[in-house]
Formats: C-alpha cells, structure tokens, sequence
C-alpha cells in the first residue's frame, strides 16, 4: 500500500480556490526528515512565504514550522487570489533555495488544505497552528516556539 505522502490530493471539484477565502494548509518535508530544526532554514523559508504572500495576494494569519512539516493558515486579499498557484510557487521557490544548498529535495510531493468557513473556525485553526509544539511536548509556552507566529497579528499567542 503506498504511503499517504504520494496520495493525489483531494481537491474540491466545484471549488475554484480563488477568492477571498481562509485555509488551513499543511505542506510535509520529503520523506518526513527533520528540515525545520535549523534556524537558518526556518528563517529563509519564512522570508520566501513572505514575498510569494506578497506576490499572489495572500495574508498569513498563523504559521508554525514543526520539524518535517508546516502548518499555515492563509487568506486571500483579493478574488484573484489563487491559493493552488499560492502553494506550487511556495513550494518551487524554496525547493530551488534548499536543493541548492542542501542537495536533497525540501517538500513531499502533495500538500493538504481545508478551506475554513467562519471565523469562529478560523480563531479555532490559528489556536491549533500555534499550539501544536506544546501539543507535542516541544515546549510549555507556545510564545517561546521560535518557528511559528503570524504576519498580520502581533497578539498570536494570546488567541
């Protein structure tokens, strides 16, 4: 039975991902290795989601770089906004910056994405987004996990 990381991804058939929409995406590093303990990664992949944020009119309301994994919740600034052409140019530019210094391959190939209907469900995803080290036993106080935060709130840990 293959393993779920080359699944094709569910996407919804009558949904066009584009819009003013929330997501909650999780992207998992190739083989589940352990990328996101290396603050100098972190900190360049963070700067990559910032510029394509800015490229494809996205705002990122939580993020939280686990090891072999990212968690991200995203909303559309615009109804152009696509979120599919968000991810693929996310993934390809840090997959070009980490496979040329690293070697190996960043991403595994699928990623999943939930598309969040109300705000309650919203506040609900960035308390999970940001708990999930102390959820995981990384650390006791989500404000002292170094790899997660938001761009739009300075008040992420306080949700």
């Amino acid at each position: 039975m293959p393993s779920r990381e080359h699944e094709k991804p569910r996407r919804l058939k009558s949904f066009s991902y584009r819009g003013y929409y929330r997501y909650f995406i999780t992207i998992r590093s190739q083989g589940f290795k352990h990328h996101f303990v290396n603050d100098e990664v972190v900190a360049k992949v963070i700067e990559i989601l910032k510029s394509t944020c800015e490229q494809e009119s996205f705002l990122v309301w939580a993020y939280c770089f686990m090891p072999d994994h990212v968690h991200l919740l995203i909303e559309g600034k615009n109804s152009n906004a696509d979120m599919k052409d968000f991810v693929t140019l996310f993934k390809q530019k840090t997959a070009y910056w980490f496979k040329g210094i690293y070697g190996v391959q960043l991403w595994g190939a699928n990623y999943y994405e939930h598309v969040l209907r109300n705000d309650e469900a919203t506040r609900a995803v960035a308390r999970y987004i940001i708990q999930n080290p102390v959820r995981k036993g990384m650390v006791e106080d989500c404000s002292s996990y170094p790899y997660s935060g938001s761009f739009e709130l300075e008040t992420i840990y306080s949700l």
